[in-house]
């Protein structure tokens, strides 16, 4: 932490220096690609010249949409679950001042300010899942209803939860691959309504989540391989089942729009608390990253709302920096990788204990809307997810996993980099650091069990990380 705090010390004599001595481009390109191959933590800026055609089929008005489906089911979801009966069944987390993790993590001053968009800890699901995954299982239960005559539109949707409506449920079957966290989230859902469901886990799931989603009566089908197969697994059963819906991860608008509606409500929580967004006032957002359906979501949505005042960063492990892959070989920086390239192709082995980022290959539907409007990626090693996990729980008493902690490292790569330096300086946004709002946003941690959340913090403080 002391080298990196003496970097981030460093970052206005930087700044004013990167104004008279350009970055030499094509060495930091070369810099990049070696970094990514060695795993070794980096930031990745997109490249201006990638920006193209709109590959994006959707406008806010979608995102508005699924945020009304949302408030359809409330009064039904706060049946369901005795937890969302104060909130009246709405699904949201909450946004947090960082103070302690701020002064943690030993930021100067005049670097803005840390918030954390708690997601770690939204209801039902324990994670962002939650976000994507109830609004899919939502709107299949919903065109189902209004196809069998469960429903009418503008009814009371409590009238699902009474026995005609779950006979009718429980003669479908839902099915999802997942490395845990997505399942989490399909399961519950499915279950609580009354669906027979399916949760394809591959090898690196956590045994404590396969136990959660069997006590709900969930069935878990354990595949040797990694997310790839088990994914095509649950697809290829859901393939001829007339019953059957598969929840595709990799493919899903539906999936997508759920994420996308938490910028709605992120507009809402800032404006509450006072935070202002505009050129003077960016705002930073840190997302973790897996197959990168969620933080494309979440990003569309904020892109939608915020325009050009909202930087959006993805965060990946090292070892698993599948989207990092993906968006470097779309624009040209990685020549000798195919179209939809993964991990594997770049010799890297897609192991780390962020299981739910520990994915090879990246959503080809979240690539293209990302194609113009994600700022950047990073990287970060297992021992600094782990150091702020434990620098998180001892500064501000919150509990998450290893995977939550990614957006953590995102400000430290803006503040000392030489990529992160010169998208400051191109896009004139050094003179307004001291006004920037920082939001790492959290993703999954609620249930992690004592003992497991132990080892995790264990494991934090060990790491030469955190110091």
């Amino acid at each position: 932490m002391a080298e990196s705090a003496h970097s981030i010390a460093m970052f206005h004599h930087h700044c004013g220096s990167a104004a008279r001595q350009m970055t030499d481009r094509d060495a930091l390109a070369d810099q990049t690609r070696q970094s990514l191959k060695d795993a070794r933590p980096l930031l990745w800026i997109r490249p201006a010249a990638a920006a193209g055609a709109d590959a994006c089929r959707w406008t806010l008005e979608d995102v508005r949409q699924a945020d009304e489906r949302f408030q359809r089911f409330a009064p039904l979801l706060a049946m369901l679950f005795p937890e969302l009966a104060p909130v009246r069944g709405t699904i949201e987390s909450p946004l947090l001042r960082a103070n302690g993790m701020q002064a943690a993590l030993r930021w100067p001053a005049d670097m803005g300010k840390l918030w954390i968009k708690a997601d770690h800890d939204l209801p039902v699901a324990g994670s962002i899942k939650a976000r994507g995954g109830l609004h899919e299982v939502l709107e299949y239960a919903e065109a189902l209803a209004l196809r069998e005559g469960l429903l009418r539109p503008g009814q009371d949707y409590r009238v699902l939860a009474e026995p005609r409506a779950r006979d009718c449920f429980a003669s479908h079957r839902i099915a999802v691959g997942s490395t845990g966290n997505l399942g989490l989230a399909i399961g519950v859902i499915a279950s609580a309504l009354g669906f027979g469901a399916a949760v394809h886990m591959s090898a690196d799931a956590k045994e404590w989540k396969k136990a959660r989603l069997r006590a709900r009566g969930v069935t878990v089908v354990e595949h040797a391989g990694d997310y790839e197969k088990a994914v095509a697994a649950g697809r290829a059963e859901m393939r001829d089942d007339p019953h059957g819906y598969f929840v595709d991860d990799e493919r899903s608008p539906s999936l997508f729009l759920g994420y996308a509606a938490a910028a709605l409500h992120l507009r809402g929580q800032l404006l509450a608390a006072g935070i202002v967004v505009d050129a003077a006032h960016p705002l930073f957002v840190y997302l973790p990253c897996g197959v990168g359906g969620a933080p494309a979501g979440i990003a569309f949505g904020l892109k939608e709302s915020f325009g050009p005042h909202v930087h959006c960063f993805f965060a990946e492990p090292t070892r698993s920096p599948c989207f990092l892959v993906r968006m470097m070989a779309g624009s040209g920086q990685l020549p000798d990788a195919p179209a939809a390239p993964s991990v594997y192709d770049v010799g890297l082995d897609n192991l780390t204990e962020a299981d739910g980022l520990a994915v090879p290959r990246a959503s080809e539907l979240a690539a293209a809307v990302m194609e113009t409007r994600l700022d950047g990626v990073y990287t970060v090693a297992d021992d600094r997810l782990f150091a702020d996990l434990a620098r998180l729980h001892d500064s501000e008493g919150l509990r998450i996993e290893p995977s939550a902690a990614a957006g953590f490292s995102g400000p430290e790569h803006l503040f000392a980099s030489a990529a992160g330096q010169e998208y400051l300086r191109a896009r004139g946004l050094a003179p307004a650091m001291a006004g920037a709002t920082h939001l790492a946003w959290t993703t999954g941690g609620r249930f992690v069990p004592p003992e497991e959340f132990d080892r995790f913090l264990s494991r934090g403080k060990s790491s030469a990380a955190y110091t």
